[in-house]
């Protein structure tokens, strides 16, 4: 037993150093980076679609689509593919191998799976020219699929509410500023802090209406026990332009999204590692 326990004690301070070089931290900062991108790209999508000129999906795999369209788009593919991989790892490390405190590892466990599902929707298309299912299709899938299972209505209703509570995290989060705990701010200029709050806050409070958006057409998928009445991403932002404030709410939501990405870029120069 001993000798198991010092086997799996040697194999997580192999990760820790693996996950702790030079090389690694930089290829993690690139993945922020390519997280920006991806943003960047989901911000001008929805914008389109604001405006009466979105034919692609504001979301992951609209995202992809665009980048593949841009010159020495498979190439720029493939240096995201690596920069979500060791974002992906990185996250994971610390979700299993941390020592930090019990929710910021599942909310870097959390990290780690939407890197690595952003990750899968590129090398999908790097290898078969498909991005797969659109958010919204994937959403649909995986409700009628739960909705199938003894008491599916309850748990998607409670998936609804955790979606929910996690869009209202995140605009506490930008409110607060909860996110400046992950940056070297003693790092930063008192002028690019300032910047670094306003849009860390704008792009949390963004995500998050998003993700409540989200939530609600879930919950709306449980109450009905239509599937097709849950949303991905797309959608959500496409119901904006259909309420009361007109295309104004998705144009608001998408700058919040662009302000994001300028956010992520932000991180990858200052976030602790």
């Amino acid at each position: 037993m001993n000798s198991v326990a010092s086997a799996g004690n040697q194999a997580r301070g192999t990760a820790r150093q693996a996950t702790n070089t030079r090389t690694f931290d930089r290829l993690a900062r690139f993945g922020m980076a390519c997280r920006g991108v991806l943003y960047a790209l989901i911000g001008i999508l929805a914008l389109q679609i604001a405006f009466g000129g979105g034919g692609k999906e504001a979301d992951k795999t609209g995202a992809v689509r665009a980048v593949a369209e841009q010159p020495f788009g498979t190439v720029i593919l493939w240096l995201m593919a690596v920069g979500f991989l060791a974002l992906a790892i990185w996250q994971a490390t610390g979700a299993l191998l941390g020592g930090g405190k019990i929710k910021d590892r599942v909310e870097e466990g959390a990290h780690a799976v939407v890197y690595g599902l952003a990750l899968g929707t590129i090398l999908n298309f790097l290898l078969s020219g498909s991005t797969g299912s659109s958010t919204d299709k994937s959403s649909k899938d995986l409700t009628a699929t739960v909705m199938e299972w003894p008491g599916g209505q309850f748990i998607v209703g409670l998936a609804g509410l955790a979606i929910i509570a996690l869009g209202a995290y995140w605009i506490y989060k930008g409110a607060k500023k909860k996110f400046l705990e992950k940056l070297r701010t003693a790092e930063m200029s008192p002028r690019a802090r300032g910047v670094m709050e306003k849009l860390g806050m704008i792009g949390y409070a963004a995500r998050g209406v998003i993700a409540i958006g989200v939530g609600v057409f879930t919950i709306q998928a449980a109450m009905s026990f239509d599937p097709d009445e849950a949303k991905g991403l797309d959608s959500t932002l496409r119901s904006f332009a259909d309420t009361p404030f007109g295309p104004w709410l998705l144009v608001a939501v998408a700058i919040g999204l662009l302000l994001f990405a300028a956010y992520c870029f932000g991180e990858a120069r200052w976030r602790r590692t």
